[in-house]
């Protein structure tokens, strides 16, 4: 029974509580503690990244105006901004990454038959980073060019579902190709990667776990021809061969052979060249592969577009992260509750209504089952903005 519970607190119900408060004992994050438990904080900042709030003075007036509300929502009382501020600045962010992990290997479970856009049986993921910009005089731990500060968020996304399976927050001066040392391959795995992680080395130490990586060749790439496949090319295909490299260096870090695959768009005619260790998946396959490396583009433009992590609520390095942590976890438990609801609605929609719905106290199934009434006072279509798991398609 959901009766005198709000939407908000049914949503928190999909949180492993559990777990959450082994990573709080973990790091000690409830050690002298008196006002604001690490799981209050958890749910303040929740509440913050569902209802858009612009600043910690916006937390504070919003959570006084819902009075008792709070109480059957998990919030004890209302929140001080001081209180907020010193919580996010000084509590281990590592409370929150360990957790976020965690709901991933949760989503990882739900979304594992999820279709993949292109004809595989293999699991499959893109790398890739963005940066988030930042003020130098507020920020100058992130100092990154002579006038800039940011940070970088690096996501490992599974294509078959569209979630992230790791998420890394560095400075934005850290390269990306050092994620790659960070990373541990599954065998038989496929792994998407653009032109900025081409890097021999640890290529073939990825090629040396037993996984597989798709690329694109560098205009600068030399190589030797070894044998040349037939390929049909009204597909669009131009060539499928294996080749080892010619350059010194190179061919010191990767002295194996590789396979270049010529493709050229039909729509557009542009002309692409595609390395990978996988010598056994058709060619075509390969290229469809690698057009699904843009999922991860719209997936970190749509947390930027509609997680709160662009603006931040504290200017230490700590409060960054601890924001960006509890803003994917956000994204993941809605998630979650997508999955376990058999929802249709985007993810996008989804968070709307939830935005709008939070304080009531309806049964969360009553909610999403008005969803045109609710789509229509939001003024927003259902549109879908990623296939799969944004779509639910």
């Amino acid at each position: 029974m959901n009766e005198g519970r709000t939407v908000f607190a049914q949503l928190m119900d999909c949180l492993p509580k559990y777990e959450f408060d082994k990573c709080v004992t973990r790091y000690g994050g409830n050690v002298r503690v008196r006002s604001l438990a690490t799981y209050e904080q958890f749910l303040v900042m929740a509440f913050a990244q569902l209802t858009w709030r612009e600043s910690l003075r916006d937390i504070e007036t919003c959570l006084r105006a819902l009075g008792s509300k709070l109480y059957h929502s998990g919030i004890r009382q209302p929140t001080a901004r001081s209180t907020l501020a010193d919580a996010n600045e000084k509590r281990d962010w590592r409370i929150f990454a360990d957790f976020a992990h965690i709901l991933i290997e949760q989503v990882s479970q739900l979304y594992a038959d999820e279709p993949l856009g292109a004809e595989l049986t293999a699991a499959a993921y893109a790398l890739d980073s963005t940066t988030i910009d930042l003020c130098l005089s507020l920020f100058p731990w992130a100092k990154f060019r002579h006038y800039d500060a940011a940070v970088k968020v690096h996501a490992l996304l599974a294509l078959r579902g569209n979630y992230p399976t790791v998420v890394i927050v560095t400075p934005a001066r850290v390269h990306d190709i050092n994620i790659l040392d960070q990373i541990d391959y599954q065998a038989g795995s496929f792994y998407v990667i653009d032109r900025g992680y081409l890097d021999f080395a640890r290529l073939h130490r990825l090629h040396q776990s037993g996984a597989f990586f798709v690329t694109r060749a560098r205009s600068s790439f030399r190589a030797r021809r070894r044998y040349s496949r037939p390929v049909k090319k009204t597909t669009g295909l131009r060539l499928d061969q294996t080749v080892v490299l010619t350059q010194f260096y190179a061919r010191r870090d990767y002295p194996d052979g590789l396979r270049r695959i010529g493709y050229r768009d039909p729509q557009s005619g542009r002309s692409l060249v595609f390395l990978t260790n996988n010598f056994t998946e058709p060619a075509l396959t390969i290229t469809q592969l690698y057009r699904c490396r843009w999922q991860i583009e719209l997936f970190f433009k749509w947390l930027k577009q509609h997680l709160r992590i662009k603006a931040f609520y504290g200017t230490s390095e700590n409060a960054v992260r601890t924001q960006l942590w509890i803003a994917v976890s956000v994204y993941l438990l809605v998630a979650i509750l997508k999955k376990r609801l058999h929802s249709q609605m985007s993810l996008y929609t989804l968070l709307q209504i939830l935005s709008l719905t939070l304080f009531e106290k309806t049964a969360l199934s009553q909610v999403l089952s008005e969803q045109p009434r609710l789509v229509q006072l939001i003024g927003m279509p259902n549109q879908p903005c990623l296939p799969g798991f944004l779509t639910g398609q």
